[in-house]
């Protein structure tokens, strides 16, 4: 098996003989609350796929980081032309977060890509449409913060009165979600409503039960 060492975006081989998969860029893209990796291969033998590998970065050496497996990527088998990959992690972590393939042939062999590190943080706060909707009887609710704060996530009826309280508590920066399950309230229309420290913002949700 054949190893190599990278810079952020490219790769260049130790090895005498040739790569069964060149590898020539590998590149990160913050899309807000998402992240998008993108890779490039040149040639491909024997390529089975490539598992996306995400941690926290935490320490100053990457030999103590912690990694988990997020994704996978098939492969194109065998190639001699240049092949363009992409994936996009839908719920990053926040901060200083480290992503990484792992290249694994159809025998099992694998090696590693170099690491891309990416600043997720939320440069505002903001509150997104739940999802699904309409829904039933759950959804998901997802919002952003630029810095630690206070944050209230409540819904009300179109009468204005509350019927649940989501999040009432100190807060981290970075990207959150929360679960509603409405299994106890009756189908029709609801709002939900985020307060932080100078920010508010109110969305319409449907429940059809």
């Amino acid at each position: 098996m054949n190893y190599f060492v990278s810079d952020e975006k490219s790769f260049e081989t130790i090895s005498t003989p040739p790569l069964p998969v060149e590898l020539t860029t590998f590149t990160s893209n913050n899309l807000g609350d998402k992240v998008e990796l993108q890779w490039q291969t040149a040639t491909e033998v024997n390529n089975y796929g490539f598992d996306i590998e995400r941690s926290q970065k935490t320490e100053i050496s990457s030999q103590n980081l912690r990694w988990e497996k997020i994704g996978f990527v098939k492969g194109s088998g065998n190639s001699n032309s240049p092949k363009n990959y992409s994936y996009v992690d839908e719920s990053p972590l926040s901060g200083n977060v480290q992503y990484r393939l792992k290249q694994i042939d159809n025998d099992g062999a694998f090696k590693y890509s170099s690491i891309v590190t990416v600043n997720s943080l939320p440069t505002r706060f903001s509150l997104e449409q739940n999802y699904p909707n309409p829904f039933n009887p759950s959804t998901t609710i997802k919002f952003g913060l630029p810095s630690d704060t206070k944050v209230t996530l409540e819904v009300y009826n179109t009468i204005g009165q509350k019927v649940a309280t989501l999040v009432n508590e100190e807060m981290t920066a970075g990207y959150h979600q929360v679960e509603f399950n409405a299994s106890n309230l009756a189908s029709g229309i609801y709002f939900f409503r985020m307060q932080t420290n100078g920010f508010v913002s109110i969305k319409k949700l449907l429940l059809l039960k």
